[in-house]
């Protein structure tokens, strides 16, 4: 991903005044308000004073909804914002030469979206929807704006920036490193970890990417990503109904993964 830590030297783009209707696609202007929202901690806002936070409010253009299989933006846009979302799961992914597609990651509500224009100017991958979903429109001006004023916004989004490098360089380990019984392993302990901070279960979810896209992000083939969870669920670490998966024994991930010997 190519990222630019200082946000006061990004390339500036339009304010929402100036800011035409066709670079935010279904997006609709009305008043959002981030105080009640119960992503707050998780999102743009996190750690900001009720003053802050009000203030906040005025960066927040619209909610746009996307339909599942419908892109929120796709490879080569022109960049003209970045989207907290709220409701829904995402997949970003880069389309090769011969059509194939790379999945590069699995976004979910409180994270943000469209980063990778930033250094550019367009967009380097698709955000494509996994299920309904509903994003806020954080115009890129405004953003650059506001976190002048608010030093804190600015720490907050070089943060972001800053998790989105560690993942990236993370993947790769993955993917280079890593046998596939462990890769599975990572990837499941990942989501419990991501889905405990949401407040929801550690260990039952379900898991809105195919088999497929699992192994798209994985560098795995989906004959192995489905061995790998039948092998899984025979050891007693998951117990698995189509898309439904329950950990059955966190600690046997983590052992596999090489977290405990």
């Amino acid at each position: 991903m190519q990222a630019v830590i200082d946000f006061q030297s990004a390339r500036r783009t339009q304010s929402t005044a100036s800011l035409p209707t066709a670079s935010l696609p279904n997006a609709r202007k009305f008043e959002v308000t981030c105080a009640a929202c119960n992503l707050r901690e998780m999102c743009l806002p996190q750690g900001l004073s009720g003053a802050e936070l009000q203030r906040m409010e005025n960066l927040v253009y619209s909610r746009r909804k996307v339909k599942r299989g419908e892109a929120l933006f796709r490879a080569g846009d022109k960049f003209a914002a970045i989207y907290a979302i709220r409701v829904g799961f995402f997949k970003t992914a880069l389309l090769h030469g011969d059509g194939r597609e790379q999945v590069t990651g699995f976004q979910m509500p409180g994270e943000l979206l469209g980063l990778d224009g930033i250094g550019s100017g367009a967009h380097a991958s698709n955000a494509v929807a996994l299920e309904d979903c509903e994003v806020c429109v954080l115009p890129f001006g405004l953003v650059e704006e506001i976190s002048r004023e608010i030093p804190g916004l600015q720490r907050h989004l070089n943060s972001v920036l800053s998790r989105e490098i560690v993942r990236d360089h993370g993947v790769m380990m993955l993917l280079g490193s890593m046998r596939a019984e462990e890769r599975l392993a990572v990837f499941l302990l990942n989501l419990s970890k991501r889905f405990i901070r949401r407040g929801w279960s550690a260990s039952d979810f379900h898991l809105r990417m195919t088999r497929d896209e699992i192994g798209s992000y994985l560098g795995l083939k989906l004959e192995t990503v489905s061995r790998l969870f039948s092998k899984f669920q025979a050891d007693g670490l998951l117990e698995v109904n189509q898309k439904h998966v329950r950990i059955a024994d966190i600690g046997g991930l983590e052992k596999v993964m090489g977290a405990v010997h």
